[in-house]
């Protein structure tokens, strides 16, 4: 099985799903998502193997959110790519994609669906 993690190791829901996926030996490709922002192509790759828009993985705890207005219902979907793009914090965590789909698996029990 391919899994890969959108990582970031100072969530520590982000770095329990990670110790649960070693934990049962499985080889996992880590995407420090942080260090290695995805651009445009790969982001809307991930929402569609999500299968949601881009409001769906936005973190609405982070300042940028507040200080970029991404709370406004009028903003497209091609806008609030673009801020996930500038500011890749604004990207939920942990993301997980396996063979069998794709999660944001916050919370962390929700992995056991695509394993």
């Amino acid at each position: 099985m391919t899994i890969t993690i959108f990582h970031n190791p100072r969530c520590t829901t982000s770095r329990t799903v990670l110790a649960a996926l070693q934990d049962k030996g499985l080889a996992v490709t880590i995407v420090e998502y942080l260090k290695q922002p995805l651009d445009r192509v790969a982001l809307r790759g991930l929402l569609g193997h999500l299968g949601v828009g881009p409001r769906a993985v936005l973190r609405r705890k982070e300042a940028v959110y507040e200080e970029l207005g991404l709370d406004d219902p009028a903003l497209t979907e091609d806008r609030l790519i673009d801020a996930m793009v500038a500011h890749p914090i604004l990207i939920e965590r942990p993301i997980v994609v396996t063979d069998k789909g794709a999660r944001i698996c916050r919370p962390a029990t929700r992995l056991a669906e695509i394993l």
